[in-house]
Parts: C-alpha cells; sequence; structure tokens
C-alpha cells in the first residue's frame, strides 16, 4: 500500500504552513480530482486564488493536472495519499516550519470539526449516527503511545481516499483525526 511522503524540507513545510495550501491539498486528498472553481466553494475561497495556490502546490509535486470530462476545465489532483513531518527538530529553522505545518493542521482540523458542528442537524441521521466525538484520558509510557498511534494508523490506512479502490458506492469523504500527546497543564508543566 502506498505509504505518506516523508517530508523534512523546510521550504516545503513553510509552504505548506500556509492555510489555503493546506486546505485545498486536504480537500484533493479527501475527495479526488477537482476544478479550481471546485476547490474554492469547498475552501472559500476564489477560483483564480485557488488555482495559484494549486499551481504553487504542484511545483513541489503535491498535485498534478488531470484531463477533464468535460474539454474545458482541467482539474487538479492530489499526487500524495498523505504527509508525514516526523519528530519536532532541534534546528531553529526546522522546528519554525514544524510548528507552523502542525499548527495550519491543527487549524484545518477544528475547521473541519466546527463545519460538522455547524450542519449537523442537517446530515442524515444515518451519518449523524455513524460519526464520532470522543476524548480519552491514558496513562501511557512513550512506546505505548507510540504503539497505539503505530495501531490506529494500521488500521485507517485500507481506508485511505487516495488509495481505495473497493469503496463502496454510498460511501462519501469522511474527516478523521488522531492526536495524542503529554498533556500540559495551563502552568505550561506536565502532567504527573
Amino acid at each position: 500500500m502506498a505509504e505518506r511522503m516523508r517530508v523534512r524540507d523546510v521550504e516545503l513545510m513553510r509552504a505548506l504552513a500556509h492555510p489555503l495550501r493546506s486546505a485545498l491539498l486536504n480537500y484533493l486528498m479527501a475527495v479526488g480530482p477537482r476544478t479550481a472553481s471546485e476547490c474554492a466553494a469547498a475552501v472559500d475561497s476564489t477560483a483564480s486564488n485557488c488555482s495559484w495556490h494549486l499551481r504553487q502546490l504542484g511545483g513541489w509535486g503535491l498535485v498534478e493536472r488531470v484531463d477533464g470530462t468535460d474539454g474545458r476545465e482541467r482539474p487538479w489532483r492530489a499526487t500524495q495519499v498523505g504527509l508525514e513531518f516526523g519528530d519536532i527538530s532541534t534546528d531553529p529553522s526546522e522546528r519554525a516550519a514544524w510548528l507552523g505545518v502542525i499548527g495550519g493542521a491543527i487549524a484545518n482540523d477544528h475547521d473541519m470539526t466546527q463545519r460538522y458542528m455547524d450542519t449537523v442537524e442537517t446530515l442524515d441521521a444515518e451519518w449523524q449516527r455513524a460519526s464520532g466525538m470522543n476524548t480519552y484520558a491514558l496513562r501511557l509510557t512513550p512506546d505505548e503511545l507510540t504503539e497505539l498511534s503505530e495501531t490506529i494508523d494500521a488500521l485507517l490506512k485500507p481506508y485511505r481516499t487516495t488509495v481505495r479502490e473497493d469503496a463502496p458506492a454510498d460511501s462519501r469523504p469522511v474527516h478523521a483525526s488522531w492526536r495524542a500527546f503529554l498533556r500540559v497543564e495551563a502552568d505550561g508543566k506536565a502532567s504527573t
């Protein structure tokens, strides 16, 4: 199965820290090929702005043009199944870029969650019941947390939109995220 692209390039991380680029790439990975106009409607921007940022993402090899069905406008598609940013670096410029791109991902996750909450009452009851919002208080060692995250990742891999070929006809794009980290209290100290 295709693996996520490991991103270590500081300039690429800086490029992906841009909220619109991040949203566009996430959208294309979730739904498949779309035109700049379709992207604009999905991410609340203009077609010309999306087109410019899609070309920037294309320059990094993260998206590419594909043949359209109507011959007028060519859609864009993601070339990656996902991105992995790895551990935070001790190098100051790499650390700043990492923090920027992860911060953007968290903001996108928040936006997706808020959109869901704002429209949940309009969704089919079946989708309302299937959706989940759970939090857990866990007590783990670093090794256990690593194992848990790897297990969850392995469980989700076969369902990734960009590689799933056996998706039922009634399947839809679903936003899922997993965050797990040492709990830090309001005073900035880690919980014990």
